[in-house]
């Protein structure tokens, strides 16, 4: 399999968060710790799904969406960009959908100038049910999916974009691998019960099976309605050796991107070359 055009070593980073339903109180948060995160040199960010707002259930969202391309959430996210001269995963944030008492789970990505590059929107809805913690999800009555599979050029590489339950899918990150992935970001809001489950396992299978950097930006703590997210937000190389992590609460991550590495991680042990089945 040909891989890209070598590049210089870049420092990534992941926030994590516990955000509320207080959209300026998450706001300032996420802009404090963006700025701390740049000023350790990072090229590109993540924020965690959800990072401006988490109500009482997933329909309460549906009175922040915004048009794309024009609205508060949106004109931030490229206004912080371009101040911190980063590239930006702008976590997810409530677009119109096609039908209007939904909304698209859209991780919308920013350059260093505040331009957007890229939109992906959630393709795979958490419909499920927690009897250990008596919890009940189903994002599909308030979400519309999206279905386009995105990977871009950008500063660490060719850039892979996809939010929380995708992980659960590796025929997602196949597709990626055809479309030259070389760093994967996910924007996350694990619950507590299957974070502590499957959630590292499924990260570090992603980075292993696909040998990928993994960037993935967590909630990490308690939330209105007695909700608790995972958190341990971790960047993980593509051997599958965890870089850096933070296991509870609001704060950053960070940790180098390494083109030789891969690429030399990729020649050496050429298992995407040994494929015989393709997802398109």
């Amino acid at each position: 399999m040909q891989t890209t055009m070598k590049h210089t070593k870049k420092k990534v980073a992941a926030i994590q968060l516990a955000s509320g339903n207080n959209v300026n109180a998450n706001l300032l948060e996420t802009e404090r710790l963006a700025e701390a995160a740049a000023k350790e040199g990072a090229a590109l960010i993540v924020l965690p799904e959800n990072f401006a707002f988490m109500g009482h259930n997933c329909n309460d969202a549906n009175a922040l969406r915004e048009i794309p391309g024009d609205g508060p959430l949106q004109a931030f996210l490229s206004q912080l960009a371009k101040r911190l001269d980063v590239w930006l995963v702008g976590g997810t944030i409530p677009l119109e959908a096609d039908d209007a008492a939904k909304w698209r789970a859209a991780c919308t990505v920013y350059d260093q100038k505040g331009r957007q590059v890229a939109r992906y929107d959630k393709q795979h809805l958490f419909d499920v049910n927690l009897i250990e913690s008596d919890e009940q999800f189903v994002e599909s009555e308030s979400i519309e999916p999206g279905d386009r599979v995105m990977v871009i050029d950008s500063p660490v590489g060719r850039l892979g974009i996809s939010v929380c339950y995708d992980l659960r899918f590796p025929e997602l990150y196949r597709a990626m691998i055809d479309r030259g992935v070389e760093v994967i970001t996910l924007p996350a809001a694990f619950t507590a019960i299957t974070g502590n489950a499957h959630w590292e396992i499924l990260i570090r299978a992603r980075a292993i099976e696909n040998l990928c950097y993994v960037v993935a930006a967590a909630q990490g703590g308690f939330h209105i309605a007695s909700r608790q997210t995972y958190g341990h937000s971790m960047i993980v190389d593509p051997w599958g050796t965890k870089l850096a992590e933070r296991p509870r609460g609001n704060g950053f991550i960070s940790a180098e991107i390494d083109p030789d590495f891969q690429h030399t991680t990729r020649r050496n042990f050429p298992c995407l070359d040994h494929r015989r089945l393709h997802c398109r």
